[in-house]
């Protein structure tokens, strides 16, 4: 996150790289909170040439109030997502340092899984991907994104 920010909220984005089709339309529906610096988002397309990528993927997972997963079985049968990044948003979500939202994707198992137990999107958990109109499921979770953000932003505001 840049210093001096205006942002609310930072967001970090885990997904599998097999979803990046999908990762790129929701960054596309956040892109109007991003200009109205409601929000700033990161995911590891943006670690840079020689950077370590475990230690600032996690580093920036640590800087996020907001921490998106990308639902999809590629997600969910990654070691590295499962073993890292997962465990880390699970137990910041326990600690109450961040809001964890899962995003379904794409049809697969998941109410077994530590996330299940957090309300998901789309609505009714219907995977983006059943959507008739993608963009209608994106829609709405760029819209309930936006009011977390809110929330976030509140709760900050009253905090001692």
């Amino acid at each position: 996150m840049q210093e001096g920010s205006q942002s609310s909220a930072y967001i970090f984005v885990s997904y599998a790289h097999e979803d990046e089709d999908l990762k790129k339309e929701l960054d596309k529906h956040l892109k109007v909170l991003k200009r109205s610096s409601k929000v700033q988002s990161w995911n590891d397309r943006e670690l840079i040439a020689g950077q370590e990528w475990d230690q600032a993927i996690m580093s920036e997972l640590n800087k996020a109030n907001i921490i998106l997963l990308l639902i999809s079985v590629d997600f969910n049968a990654s070691d590295f997502i499962w073993d890292k990044e997962l465990a880390a948003a699970m137990k910041r979500h326990e600690e109450g340092t961040a809001h964890v939202v899962p995003i379904i994707l794409r049809k697969c198992r998941w109410t077994d899984l530590p996330y299940a137990k957090l309300q998901a999107l789309p609505r009714n958990a219907k995977p983006v991907t059943e959507y008739p109109n993608r963009d209608d499921a994106f829609t709405e979770i760029a819209s309930a994104i936006e009011k977390l953000v809110d929330h976030v932003d509140k709760q900050r505001n009253q905090a001692p």
